[in-house]
């Protein structure tokens, strides 16, 4: 494999980001047209034994296993057992929302794009409570869910039972309001199993990962048997005002949600599985979906913000004016992963590190620029300014709460007649690009955020990363 010219300069990047914010290993590998072209392993799989990664390495990827879940979806579609816009009550007549008219129109297609119109709630702490019950390193997550997790959730009915009972407002009809889900792909996986009459793991299983060959991707490290080459996990914690990255051992997992983002897999597997976009349905000498269903899984169905949009399971958002990038993020305990396709370049790539919130947006928009021959640090997209009046300017101060936990307070610096976003310790001056568009840039990366108000006019909350999050009253 001959060396890129830019592979010195893209990998002394990574080595100071990963110097920076302390991440023990990660792996990067790149194809083109199907063949390798890149890869390269930083730090260890286990820091301590320095012990080290290789394509093989298993890594968590989190929530980049939605884009399956969205696959086995189209594979019964195009069986004829269900249809994308068949009603979800279809085949969980028990899921309930707030608002039982509404409960009726929620689609399999509002579920796979984030527009059933829940917002955030707090499901996946109590869905992964076993797990987190055995984890030393996770105590302090778990007093502050409490109230949460009187028990756990442990099947897709305990699931939809726990929807029914929350008091939570609905964000707006079906198909209006996007905001990140986590409980709509958890219940996809009960859709799967309803329909194909297997576990949704056997499904998966059987109809993806084994004809693409990927022998190295499973929902639980054991079925990978003697076989040792999976990474240790790492999580950050605060020691006395100083961050420390510490030795996390123990998967967190969570039966009723493993649709979500439970799949561990080796960056050779995630690049056979990211063919299936760049093809139009095809890896492995097998084809896995059609291309019809590659184009609606890839299709931006629904706006994020003002650059980014969602299709099926995948980010999909123009990179530069002749590319489109399709992507994925994912992040747990113990992982950060990105997976990319730029079909009309013909590449595709996955970045796997074995820490949370690890900078994988840096790391990967680092290895798009380099590759396309860009400065290593532009941005995904450019934004003019946009002007605001200074009464719309002090409506927003305010804090914004998910039920995930996350919390955002929006401050208003009358001098400067500036608007700040401030998370913990760090405050972000915000920017206006457009109507109720903000910019901030945190770790060189610039972020959207967008208020969102009721038809008066009012301030109801604060679309935030991915997810709308209520403002309080």
């Amino acid at each position: 494999m001959k060396m890129n010219e830019w592979e010195a300069s893209f990998e002394d990047y990574v080595q100071r980001l990963m110097d920076d914010f302390q991440v023990p290993g990660a792996v990067i590998a790149v194809a083109k047209d199907g063949e390798l072209t890149y890869e390269k392993a930083f730090g260890y799989r286990d820091r301590e034994k320095q012990a080290p990664i290789d394509l093989d390495t298993v890594f968590g990827i989190g929530s980049i296993t939605k884009s399956f879940t969205c696959m086995a979806i189209m594979q019964l579609q195009e069986e004829g057992k269900l249809s994308v816009h068949d009603p979800v009550i279809t085949y969980l007549p028990e899921f309930r929302t707030p608002d039982e008219v509404q409960t009726k129109r929620i689609t399999i297609h509002h579920f796979m794009t984030h527009t059933l119109g829940f917002p955030p709630l707090p499901s996946l702490i109590p869905a992964m409570l076993p797990s987190l019950q055995a984890d030393p390193t996770a105590q302090e997550l778990l007093q502050h869910f409490e109230a949460q997790c009187q028990h756990p959730i442990d099947t897709f009915e305990d699931l939809m039972a726990y929807i029914e009972k929350l008091p939570f407002e609905l964000l707006g009809p079906a198909g209006t309001e996007f905001s990140y889900s986590n409980e709509a792909f958890g219940l996809l996986g009960a859709i799967v199993e309803r329909v194909s009459g297997k576990t949704y793991e056997a499904y998966v299983q059987e109809h993806i990962l084994q004809p693409l060959g990927m022998e190295r991707t499973v929902f639980h490290v054991e079925e990978l048997a003697e076989d040792d080459n999976t990474t240790m996990l790492y999580t950050c914690r605060m020691n006395d005002g100083v961050r420390e990255v510490v030795r996390a051992p123990g998967w967190w997992d969570a039966p009723s949600m493993r649709a979500a983002g439970f799949l561990k897999s080796s960056a050779r597997d995630m690049l056979r599985y990211a063919d299936v976009y760049r093809t139009g349905g095809l890896s492995n000498g097998a084809r896995i979906i059609s291309g019809d269903s590659v184009s609606q899984m890839t299709a931006p169905h629904v706006r994020i913000d003002l650059s980014r949009s969602y299709g099926y399971g995948l980010g999909v958002l123009p990179f530069s004016e002749d590319y489109t990038l399709l992507t994925h993020t994912g992040g747990l305990k113990g992982m950060t992963a990105q997976m990319f396709i730029v079909p009309e370049a013909g590449v595709t790539g996955i970045l796997l590190t074995n820490m949370d919130d690890a900078p994988i947006t840096n790391l990967t928009l680092g290895l798009l620029n380099s590759m396309f021959g860009r400065p290593l640090e532009t941005q995904f997209a450019t934004f003019s300014e946009w002007e605001v009046p200074l009464d719309y300017l002090q409506q927003c101060p305010g804090t914004y709460k998910s039920g995930e936990g996350d919390v955002v307070e929006i401050r208003f610096d009358e001098a400067q007649r500036q608007l700040a976003l401030v998370l913990g310790n760090d405050v972000f001056p915000l920017r206006s690009v457009g109507e109720d568009t903000f910019l901030f840039k945190r770790h060189n990366i610039d972020s959207l955020i967008r208020f969102v108000r009721h038809p008066d006019g009012e301030i109801k909350r604060m679309a935030f990363g991915s997810r709308q999050m209520p403002k309080e009253a």
